[in-house]
């Protein structure tokens, strides 16, 4: 939690930023619809942001997820910054899922360089 001033005797409570709200926001819609399709154990990974982070949710095998809640999209920050959490977690796969203004979560970005789309069309060609 980020503490903010709010103008208001809140005791020891700390209040979240605007925008750390709305990012955890977005996370857990994220997390309630993928549970919702095929993946019960999703969970959003507490820690994001440190050193040595591995994404913003667990539970999704082979795969370390960024999620993004930003008014302007930085395609090549966000890539970056995945794909160094890909590392960081050992997994397969990285991807950044971005909100849509204005759209349901169903309808957010999946974004992905073109070598992890490569390696997942290699891997399905594999098992099929």
């Amino acid at each position: 939690m980020v503490p903010t001033p709010t103008g208001q005797d809140c005791g020891d409570q700390l209040m979240t930023s605007p925008q750390a709200r709305k990012g955890s926001t977005y996370e857990r819609a994220v997390v309630e619809f993928l549970q919702a399709n095929g993946f019960p154990f999703v969970e959003r990974a507490y820690g994001a942001g440190r050193p040595g982070d591995v994404g913003d949710l667990d539970g999704v095998p082979g795969w370390t997820l960024e999620l993004k809640n930003h008014r302007q999209h930085d395609l090549a920050g966000w890539s970056d910054e995945a794909e160094h959490e890909r590392v960081n977690g050992r997994q397969r796969y990285g991807a950044v899922i971005a909100k849509r203004r204005g759209k349901d979560v169903s309808k957010s970005y999946v974004i992905l360089t073109l070598d992890a789309f490569a390696r997942l069309l290699a891997d399905d060609e594999l098992e099929s």
